[in-house]
């Protein structure tokens, strides 16, 4: 573990404090080397054990994006330095492979700069809280820092970028926006989770091999979950998956097949749509959950069942993966005076650029320190948080964003301005692939499809793939 950075109460007249980034994660980690090429000091908090925590825990789930789309100009740069070793382009890493080959060396490269095992607990003006204008803006920031020990102190920083992830907040099952009645009972919390399934750990074939498990979700990770429990099926008798939809019929949820821009998005919905032809997934369309709840009294007989709004059930279930999106948790920034969108809770500069309702991914515009500005000046939400309750998003945005606040951040206000990134209007490709063997790693279209978004930059959904992971790896 690195070691902690000494770090006085306040700042002394001649002293600068650092810009404090909050999260390890792809696209806090890319903050920290762009402050660092403008001459900023950076202090990056992270509450997982290692760079990435997140991105590691769904690592048995391979990216839809190459390597070069993955990388961050400014970390490639301080990587380069140090002798780092690039991986292919070319080829498509699990998120294990990226977490392992880029994230930590590039924290490890920044050395004591990354703090691991610490919770940002707030953030506040010094001797103001949200009330307060007298003075306000000539006040650096406290962050208030949480310790495995139970220890708490605060830091001092000039400037604070959030690039904490949206990872440890799945919405729940219920179609209100609130968990459904007796989600988070214990004996009902126990049999739901919030992840994509690792059918080849022995915990998860335990759990899932040979019983019924609703998937609820229309998304990619939604459809990576069910190919992954038809393929089990395959190996398992009596393994059997139920797709629960909001939406009144599957529609375009299998995305475009052989006609789809982004290839392995549509091998993806062409293997779903198989897996549900095949009779290994059932499909309940147009079903809004309110209750789940448990059947039986018998322990080794006990099932599970959700209940809609209009009464329909689904029954005799044994498990439910609830994988229906990610939100924001800003409460760390309460005492600070952000500029949210109603609906999105994502800056109201960026929000009409992301509204699900109107765009893909392909078609949001590139965008900086302008679109992320809040009426608190020197905050900056960033990342996956950045986009709210939208979604998907790119990881070559989330470097474009960090590239131009931290431009901002140095006075360089010609360089924040500036555009420089050129998205492809390729459509919404996200989630994660399920290609695992070598061949289907390639980039060249020899073998399986092997990713999508052919042309760069593409797009990720690390908030797909599995539910639970530290602050800082929630999203790129």
């Amino acid at each position: 573990m690195s070691s902690t950075p000494t770090l006085a109460p306040s700042p002394g007249p001649n002293a600068a404090a650092p810009v404090v980034v909050i999260g390890a994660g792809p696209i806090g980690l890319a903050a920290a080397a762009h402050l660092l090429e403008r001459g900023l000091e950076p202090v990056v908090l992270e509450r997982g054990n290692r760079a990435g925590a997140s991105v590691a825990s769904w690592g048995h789930v391979r990216l839809f994006s190459r390597w070069a789309e993955l990388v961050d100009p400014a970390a490639r740069r301080l990587l380069s330095r140090r002798g780092w070793s690039e991986p292919d382009p070319a080829r498509y890493p699990t998120g294990a492979e990226w977490a392992e080959r880029y994230l930590q060396p590039l924290a490890d490269a920044l050395g004591d700069r990354v703090e691991y095992g610490v919770t940002v607990t707030g953030v506040a003006r010094l001797g103001r809280d949200r009330v307060v204008d007298s003075g306000r803006d000539s006040q650096p920031f406290t962050i208030h820092v949480h310790h495995p020990d139970g220890r708490t102190r605060r830091l001092i920083a000039t400037a604070v970028v959030d690039a904490s992830g949206t990872w440890t907040r799945p919405n729940p099952l219920g179609s209100d926006g609130y968990p459904a009645d007796g989600e988070h009972d214990p004996a009902v919390a126990e049999r739901v989770s919030y992840r994509v399934p690792d059918t080849h750990d022995p915990g998860d074939l335990a759990r899932f091999g040979g019983r019924r498990t609703a998937v609820v979700g229309s998304g990619h990770s939604a459809l990576t979950a069910l190919v992954a429990l038809a393929a089990l099926a395959e190996q398992v008798p009596g393994t059997r998956a139920v797709w629960v939809l909001r939406r009144g019929t599957v529609g375009n949820a299998y995305g475009g097949g052989d006609s789809d821009q982004l290839p392995a998005r549509g091998a993806l919905g062409l293997r779903a749509r198989d897996a549900v032809a095949a009779g290994h997934v059932e499909v309940v369309a147009g079903f809004r959950t309110e209750v789940v709840e448990l059947d039986g009294t018998d322990a080794e007989d006990v099932t599970m069942s959700l209940v809609s709004e209009d009464g329909r059930r689904v029954d005799g279930l044994d498990e439910v993966i609830g994988l229906t999106g990610f939100r924001p948790d800003h409460s760390i920034m309460s005492e600070l005076r952000l500029r949210l969108d109603d609906r999105l809770e994502a800056p109201v500069g960026l929000a009409p650029l992301i509204d699900p309702n109107v765009h893909s991914c392909g078609t949001v515009y590139p965008h900086g320190a302008a679109e992320l500005t809040h009426d608190e000046q020197g905050v900056y939400v960033v990342g996956m948080k950045s986009y709210g309750r939208a979604p998907t998003f790119l990881a070559m945005t989330g470097y474009e964003q960090v590239r131009s606040v931290t431009a901002a951040l140095a006075g360089d206000h010609e360089a924040a301005s500036r555009v420089e990134l050129t998205l492809p209007e390729t459509g919404v490709c996200g989630g994660a692939g399920l290609f695992d063997e070598p061949d289907a790693a390639k980039a060249d279209g020899s073998g399986a499809p092997g990713g999508c978004c052919s042309a760069a930059p593409q797009l990720i959904q690390i908030g797909a793939p599995s539910s639970a992971g530290a602050a800082g790896s929630g999203g790129c």
